[in-house]
Parts: structure tokens; sequence; C-alpha cells
């Protein structure tokens, strides 16, 4: 069985990220969201709300799990028993800190490899910041994000 760990904050959840789930949960057998407690980051949304985004839209999938983690990412990648991280890009930018990350990753942990998928071009422009950054400014977010979490999002914006 071929298993992978898709890390991130998701705070919140987009339509890119919602493509990179779809896309990796096809030529994977199993996908593991896993919930990244940042430190450097103040999230606006909790764990819990977090976690409740990514069940509503990963529910239709059977080969896709959510859970939440704190820690090094090759220690959680390594008790899932995989060994094998997905990372979304979206630009040459994602890219450039994405790639020092698999290289601090595989110092870390050798065995671990880190694959990198481009997000589909409709999303490339998505980020979780640009989001609570148009949702605050009373822009309409309704078709970068999840209709199953679209609420949640705007509830927070009030």
């Amino acid at each position: 069985m071929i298993k992978a760990v898709y890390p991130g904050s998701f705070d919140p959840v987009t339509n890119g990220h919602l493509d990179i789930i779809n896309r990796a949960s096809k030529i994977l057998d199993y996908v593991t969201v896993a919930i990244l407690e940042n430190p450097r980051k103040q999230p606006m949304f909790t764990v819990n709300e977090r976690l409740e985004m990514l069940k509503r839209i990963t529910c239709e999938f059977d080969n896709v799990g959510v859970e939440y983690y704190h820690g090094l990412l090759v220690d959680y990648v390594s008790a899932r028993q995989t060994s094998i991280i997905i990372k979304g890009l979206r630009a040459i930018s994602d890219f450039e800190f994405e790639f020092q990350m698999a290289l601090i990753n595989r110092k870390l942990n050798p065995k671990i490899e880190t694959l990198f998928m481009m997000t589909n071009d409709r999303c490339s422009f998505l980020s979780s910041s640009i989001i609570k950054e148009v949702a605050g400014l009373g822009g309409d977010i309704s078709g970068m994000v999840p209709p199953q979490v679209y609420d949640m999002i705007m509830a927070k914006m009030v």
C-alpha cells in the first residue's frame, strides 16, 4: 500500500488544497491530510475548526484521513508508517521554500521523499492568507473555497 502525508496549516482550506487532495487520492492508496501547528503563525481557525473543515471536504474520499500533529514532520511521517510527503506548489516562490524544507527533511530522515504537485492553474493564485484578506474586506470568496466550508469561514469574518 502506497501511503503519503499532505501537511499544511489549512487556515483556512481553499480550493487549491482540495485540488491537491483530490489528485493525490487518485494516485496513492491512502493520503493523510495533516494539520501542522506552526508556532510561527497565529492561526485564525482553531485546530478543531480546521479539522472540521477538512473532514467536511474529504468525507467523499474513501482513502483520505485527516489528523493533527505537532513537532517534526519527519517524525510524524515515520509514525504514520510512510515515507512520502506531498507538497502543493503554486509558483516559483513556493518551490524555493518547499525545496529547502524537502532537503532538511531528507537530512533528518534520508528515507523520506517529498513529492511536489503543481496546483491546477485555476487555483494557482489562491492561498489561505489571500482568502482571509479578501473575506475580511468583504470580498466574495465563494468560488475560491469549497462550498462545504464557506459558511465556517464567513462566520469568522463577522
